[in-house]
């Protein structure tokens, strides 16, 4: 016998004051569904996701949930007033016999429930709702962005819950990691219309570029048909007047089809400016020591950055990586050890708080008040990599419209705050990226977009995120902050991280090791005259040789093209650049490799 669905959607039209956001929108949830939510950023996810919670009410149309059907809904900013507490938010609603829940959770997402609300900061508010949904445990979660602000820990704890849950969620996200892992169904919001396809999301780029291959062809079509007939109505019109009329009206019908079709959203126009060239070494740290409170961040921690590296920091979140880097930065004093920095430095900051935007300002006003970019006041011009461009203009690159140009910051979505921010990053030139938690918010096609850019950035990436499919695609250096004041560093993303290591990394396995295990591993590496980073850096080396020599190889043959300096000449110019500095990269980490390994042998 066929089970009732937990929740049906008919025929929903919704509008905010202007074009539709859903029109005639129907969808149904099935018990034991695992469905991804997908689209731009701005194409009404959260929006959508609060209608099935019953949180908005739609114009028109019915939301119907099954009698006995508990509907529990994780939102991006949960309110906490009335409650002195997160433990005291999370475990509102629940039985009194049934409060330990929020203990159990809170141990996986790692948040303290006696933390106050009052200085909660919105990571663990939103960790602080994820609990409340997960210990009540619902029939059908509504999760959106449930991986925003944890820890690469704290998100496979909840991966893992997802998938031994026996009940159904739909879930928002931008790490495809974990959507690959837990989602059998997709629905995908496209201009104000929702598709579902009865696979993953590691099938929905291929389903998407299906559906938009054919409805290029539909278009194509269409615009064939429309200049056939056009061209039949105007050769030899007059001898026709009083006859096939309703072939004209047919053109008409086919002209007004056309104008109906809602055009794709294209691709931002982003792009980051390598401006001047920085020195070859960028960062050089020799025995950086450093702890807050009795905490240590980091000991006796050596680096050398060089121009071009990507270099991502992963760890649990509190063990001090944007710390580190404000150190590797000059920001930030150590305890002990040096940092110098290389020549002709011009960093760009991406902030995870969102802390450059001003909520109760419009994006206007966000933009045209930046000394950074040169402008200030109510000028409607700013910078953009050195030459002036109209406000509007330089946002409608990054997908805003007009109407926003006035709106204030606060109105936007977290993926549109994010998107403005990085407008207003790209606007400067500079030679150092420092991306803290860049993914957060941002949907699919733009994460793509800006792993493509950093491919093609002149200049060095220092890169903290939680995304770890993110992190494969960019990262050429991980540095794993392991707690107790490790920080090691790997070669590659990381999956290369977790294959060298041999495992996942956890707080508790560090701290359920023995004393005495760990004073060997202490004799040993004194023994081998190798300090702690030093015998993982001779270890990560030969990787790096590896993956220089290849990137070498590729733009070699790339340039070996005769016609690329008379057709592509600015191509070639940054071909030419890379190769020279990854020859010098390799140059240098070949010397490297042979003093570590001489020291070794000590």
């Amino acid at each position: 016998m066929a089970r009732a669905p937990l929740l049906q959607i008919s025929d929903i039209a919704l509008t905010f004051g202007g074009d539709p956001v859903f029109k005639d929108l129907s969808l149904v949830v099935q018990p034991g569904d695992r469905v991804a939510l997908v689209g731009r950023n701005g194409s009404g996810k959260s929006t959508l996701m609060k209608v099935m919670a019953g949180l908005v009410e739609p114009d028109s149309g019915t939301r119907v949930v099954s009698p006995g059907v508990t509907v529990g809904y994780m939102e991006q900013d949960p309110t906490m007033e009335g409650f002195a507490t997160l433990g005291d938010y999370a475990a509102s609603g629940l039985d009194v016999d049934e409060a330990y829940k929020v203990d159990m959770v809170a141990e996986g997402l790692k948040f303290d429930p006696a933390g106050a609300v009052a200085t909660a900061s919105g990571g663990e508010r939103r960790r602080a709702a994820l609990a409340k949904l997960m210990a009540e445990a619902p029939e059908l979660m509504l999760l959106d962005e449930p991986t925003n602000h944890l820890d690469i820990e704290a998100i496979a704890w909840l991966e893992n819950e997802l998938k031994q849950t026996r009940a159904a969620f739909v879930l928002i996200s931008h790490d495809r990691a974990f959507l690959r892992a837990l989602t059998r169904a997709t629905l995908w919001i496209d201009r104000g219309a929702v598709r579902r396809a009865e696979q993953g999301f590691d099938r929905f780029e291929e389903w998407r570029d299906k559906v938009w291959e054919e409805e290029d062809q539909q278009r194509h079509k269409l615009n064939r048909k429309i200049k056939a007939e056009a061209r039949w109505a105007v050769e030899g019109i007059s001898a026709r007047r009083t006859r096939n009329q309703g072939r004209l009206r047919a053109l008409q019908d086919l002209r007004a089809e056309k104008a109906s079709q809602i055009k794709r959203q294209g691709t931002a126009a982003m792009a980051f400016d390598g401006g001047a060239t920085s020195g070859k070494k960028v960062i050089e740290a020799f025995g950086l020591t450093k702890s807050f409170d009795g905490k240590s961040i980091v000991k006796n921690f050596d680096l050398t950055v060089q121009r071009g590296d990507r270099i991502a920091f992963v760890g649990p979140n509190g063990v001090g990586k944007t710390t580190l880097i404000k150190m590797l930065l000059g920001q930030v004093e150590p305890d002990a050890g040096s940092v110098k920095l290389g020549t002709n430095l011009d960093i760009a900051v991406f902030d995870q708080t969102r802390a450059a935007l001003n909520p109760d300002m419009s994006l206007w006003e966000n933009l045209a008040n930046d000394p950074e970019l040169g402008v200030s006041g109510k000028s409607d011009q700013i910078m953009v990599r050195g030459a002036p461009k109209h406000v509007v203009g330089y946002l409608k690159e990054f997908l805003f419209d007009e109407a926003q140009a006035r709106a204030p910051v606060r109105s936007l979505s977290g993926g549109e705050k994010a998107r403005l921010l990085l407008a207003r990053l790209m606007a400067r030139e500079s030679n150092l990226l420092v991306l803290d938690e860049p993914t957060n918010d941002l949907d699919i096609e733009t994460l793509d977009l800006l792993q493509d850019i950093l491919g093609d950035y002149d200049g060095t990436v220092l890169l903290v995120s939680h995304d770890r499919d993110f992190l494969d695609r960019v990262a050429t250096t991980t540095i794993a902050m392991e707690g107790n004041g490790q920080a090691v560093v790997y070669a590659g993303g990381w999956t290369d991280y977790r294959a060298q290591r041999g495992g996942d990394f956890t707080e508790a396995s560090v701290a359920s090791k023995p004393l005495a295990k760990k004073e060997k591993q202490v004799e040993k590496k004194a023994a081998s005259g190798l300090s702690f980073t030093e015998k993982h850096r001779l270890e990560a080396l030969p990787g790096i040789i590896d993956t220089l020599t290849s990137e070498i190889a590729k733009l070699e043959e790339l340039m070996s093209d005769p016609e690329l300096f008379t057709k592509q000449p600015v191509k070639f110019q940054k071909a030419m650049d890379a190769l020279v500095a990854r020859q010098s990269a390799l140059s240098d980490a070949e010397e490297e490799w042979l003093m570590l390994e001489e020291k070794a042998a000590e």
